[in-house]
């Protein structure tokens, strides 16, 4: 019997009281849950990878705000729905600022979290042309973005970028977008799971083809900013967050308040569609909607009827904190820096004890160290190692729930991971490699 820092007993109890089949398939969530009940039964504290949850202090510029909101009564008053003047002004000059990219405020809109933004954007393009009927996705990605097809019952279909990176990109969307059938595209930029970062050549080849084929790009950027080779934190300074709005007019953009404002607990995002999009009428839409216009139809028909607006006080917050980024008293770059920094620690730890980095590289240039990383143990399946992991402390999700194509691979997340921690991660990675010989 191997030792392990985590009583096997304890583990196999917890995971047959679950109810989970496979802990490898299992959902962040119930994953969660899982490492929840192991951690209160043993008493032992597990490395938690298995959740992107910030792991720092949302910003006093935000919570300031949105306390004095409160103050003023807008807890009584319902929000209108396109979202306060304040807040609408300040996601155009922050669009214009970090990304260099136009758009009216009219076209910015505040949604509740980015996950209510991808349903509301998923819905609607689902119903632009009634001759086209799937979302493409680009893997590996969010998992509930694929939940969220399935809620709604949608179509899908996915790839895994990992083998068609640079100039072979064009080919593997043509294949798609040339059959007529696509509406919409989705990726994550940084991506989550794998952190990989898409090139300017990349970002290119997707927008001429959106531009060719009429297809509308949704761009999450959830951890806007957050590729830290190069510095996007000075206002209206290049380099800029790369975007796919530089080479098309058919966008989309998630840009989320949780990661790189730690500002996750209110569920305020944001959503950007270009001006031409906005303002673009699509007949078919009168088939479910009173209105052809894009966004008036994004607006009025469909985030109303999910939530009637979003919180009042949290717009409050969210207009404070891209007011002071915009004028230059807000480094919100900076402030998530550790998590690179923790990222370099971690994936040097997992190295030096036998595992390997699954998605390492942005064509020819190593990934960058940021919120998220992947990796992998010979002779295990990524399902498989997870479930060993557990009965390690480590906890994390396995590639297969993120559409990858990379089933040896584990997604970890550096957020929740105090710089207190490393040491014993060390010594964890250290037994789970003892006990598991690599034969060379």
């Amino acid at each position: 019997m191997q030792h392990t820092p985590i009583p096997a007993e304890t583990v196999k109890t917890k995971i047959k009281e679950s109810g989970l089949e496979k802990i490898g398939t299992a959902s962040i969530r119930e994953i969660k849950k899982l490492v929840d009940t192991i951690e209160k039964a043993s008493g032992i504290k597990f490395i938690r990878m298995e959740m992107g949850i910030p792991g720092l202090l949302p910003s006093k510029i935000g919570t300031e705000a949105q306390v004095a909101a409160l103050q003023s009564g807008v807890a009584a008053k319902y929000p209108d729905i396109q979202g306060i003047p304040q807040l609408k002004e300040e996601i155009s000059k922050f669009v214009k600022n970090f990304m260099n990219i136009a758009v009216d405020p009219g076209s910015c809109l505040p949604t509740v979290g980015s996950m209510q933004g991808g349903f509301a954007a998923f819905l609607t393009l689902s119903r632009l042309h009634k001759e086209r009927d799937t979302t493409l996705f680009i893997d590996p990605g969010f998992p509930v973005h694929k939940q969220q097809h399935k809620v709604l019952n949608l179509k899908m279909e996915t790839f895994d970028v990992y083998d068609y990176r640079g100039d072979k990109l064009r080919d593997k969307l043509e294949s798609y977008f040339s059959k007529g059938h696509i509406h919409s595209v989705l990726y994550s930029n940084p991506n989550n799971p794998s952190w990989i970062c898409f090139t300017e050549k990349e970002l290119q080849i997707i927008g001429e083809l959106a531009n060719k084929y009429d297809v509308v790009i949704m761009e999450d950027l959830a951890y806007f900013g957050m590729d830290f080779r190069k510095d996007f934190s000075k206002p209206g300074e290049p380099p800029y967050q790369p975007s796919v709005a530089n080479y098309t007019d058919n966008f989309i953009l998630f840009i989320s308040s949780s990661k790189a404002f730690s500002y996750a607990g209110e569920r305020i995002g944001m959503m950007v569609i270009s001006d031409k999009l906005f303002n673009r009428r699509f007949p078919d839409l009168k088939n479910f909607y009173a209105n052809d216009l894009f966004g008036h139809t994004m607006v009025f028909g469909t985030l109303y009827p999910l939530s009637s607006g979003t919180s009042h006080s949290a717009q409050y917050a969210l207009a404070a904190m891209l007011k002071a980024a915009n004028d230059g008293q807000f480094n919100f770059v900076e402030e998530v820096k550790i998590y690179g920094q923790k990222a370099a620690i971690m994936k040097r730890l997992f190295l030096e004890n036998g595992f390997n980095i699954v998605y390492d590289k942005d064509e020819d240039q190593p990934i960058a160290d940021g919120f998220y990383f992947t990796y992998a143990y010979p002779g295990f399946s990524g399902v498989d190692l997870l479930e060993e992991m557990i009965y390690y402390g480590i906890s994390a999700i396995s590639l297969d729930i993120t559409g990858s194509e990379r089933h040896e691979g584990i997604r970890a997340c550096t957020s929740l991971i105090s710089m207190e921690q490393m040491p014993d991660l060390e010594e964890r990675l250290r037994q789970f490699h003892k006990n598991h010989p690599v034969t060379k």
